[in-house]
C-alpha cells in the first residue's frame, strides 16, 4: 500500500457539495438493478451477546479492517508521539470495542484495500470493515451491514484547469481511475461516457497517478475525494454529486448478534445532536473539509 501523502488541510479552499443536500440526485447506476428492497435497512438493535461476541469477548480483540490511506476517514497521523491510525472511521472502530471489549483501544487494525473488503469478511480475516463502504444490494448479497453511518455521493476529482467538467461527456477518451470493487467501477460499467477506465487497488493510488499525469481524473465519493483536494491543493472537485450513497459498519453476514450490537453502538454515537459522539467526531475530523453536514443520516430498521 502507498503512503499516505503528508499535508496540511487548507480550509480556505472551495467547500465541497455536502451529500445532505442531494435530495434531487438520481439513483446510483447499480441501484437501477438491485433487487432487494431498501437495503440501508438493518437488523434492530440489541445487546444480548450471540456466539459471534462471545468469539470476540474471548478474543479480548476486535479485529477491524481499515484505511490507512484516505485523509480524514482512516490514515497514518504524524504525532510528535509518533504515526497513529486517526479518521472518523477510526473513532467508529474505537466506540464498538469499547462497548463491546470496554477498552476503546482493544482493537487489532487490519489495512485492506478496497477490493478485499468482502473477501477478509468472508474469510474471517475480519470482524468488521468500517472503511468508508458503501451499502448496495449486491454487496449484501455477500455482506451484512449496519445501518448507516454518514451519506456521501459520487463525484469528479480533476486538475485545476482541466477540461472535465463532471460526470459527463467531456470524460470522453480521458483515463478515469477508480479502485477495484468501489461503486465507482459500477458506476463506470454502466455509463462510462466513452472513458478509459484505469483499475488501482486503493483509491488513494488514484491520487499519485493523477499526480504523476498517468490519469485525467478519479471518480470516487466525494467525502474521500475532500481530503484528498486537502492534501493536494492542484485537483478539485468537479460537477455535482451524481449519486446518494450511505456508508455502513460491514461484517459477516452469520454475524446477526454483532450486527445488532454495532446497530446498538450507532444509536447511542448519534444520540444527543450537537454533543453526539458521531458530530464531535465529525467536527473533528471532516467539518474542515467537508462543511454543512448537520446531522448523521436517520437509521432504517427491518425484522428478520
Amino acid at each position: 500500500m502507498l503512503p499516505l501523502a503528508h499535508a496540511t488541510p487548507d480550509t480556505g479552499r472551495p467547500a465541497v457539495h455536502r451529500p445532505a443536500s442531494m435530495a434531487a440526485a438520481p439513483a446510483a447506476p447499480w441501484a437501477l438493478t438491485d433487487t432487494c428492497q431498501d437495503p440501508e435497512a438493518s437488523l434492530r438493535p440489541s445487546d444480548v451477546d450471540g456466539a459471534t461476541i462471545a468469539r470476540i469477548k474471548a478474543a479480548g480483540k476486535l479485529v477491524a479492517g481499515v484505511d490507512q490511506n484516505s485523509f480524514r476517514w482512516g490514515y497514518r497521523n504524524q504525532t510528535a508521539e509518533g504515526s497513529r491510525l486517526d479518521g472518523f472511521d477510526i473513532d467508529l472502530v474505537k466506540a464498538i470495542a469499547k462497548d463491546i471489549l470496554g477498552d476503546e483501544n482493544a482493537v487489532i487494525y487490519r489495512a485492506i484495500p478496497t477490493s478485499q473488503r468482502i473477501p477478509a469478511l468472508q474469510e474471517g480475516r475480519v470482524d468488521i470493515v468500517v472503511r468508508t463502504m458503501t451499502i448496495n444490494c449486491k454487496r449484501l448479497e455477500d455482506v451484512a451491514f449496519s445501518t448507516a453511518y454518514f451519506e456521501a455521493g459520487q463525484q469528479v476529482l480533476a486538475p485545476k484547469g482541466s477540461p472535465i467538467t463532471g460526470y459527463d461527456p467531456s470524460l470522453k477518451d480521458r483515463r478515469i481511475c477508480f479502485a477495484a470493487g468501489s461503486t465507482a467501477e459500477a458506476a463506470l460499467k454502466a455509463q462510462s461516457y466513452g472513458s478509459v477506465p484505469v483499475t488501482v487497488a486503493n483509491q488513494l493510488d488514484c491520487l499519485v497517478r493523477l499526480q504523476l499525469g498517468e490519469v485525467d481524473g478519479i471518480i470516487t465519493d466525494n467525502a474521500l475525494a475532500a481530503g484528498q483536494a486537502a492534501q493536494d491543493p492542484s485537483v478539485q472537485l468537479v460537477g455535482s454529486p451524481f449519486t446518494r450513497e450511505f456508508y455502513g459498519v460491514a461484517m459477516n453476514k452469520d454475524a446477526s448478534d454483532l450486527v445488532r450490537r454495532v446497530n446498538k453502538v450507532l444509536e447511542n454515537y448519534r444520540a444527543g445532536g450537537g454533543d453526539s459522539p458521531w458530530m464531535k467526531a465529525y467536527l473533528k475530523h471532516l467539518q474542515p473539509v467537508l462543511p454543512g453536514v448537520t446531522a448523521p443520516p436517520a437509521p432504517k430498521y427491518r425484522d428478520g
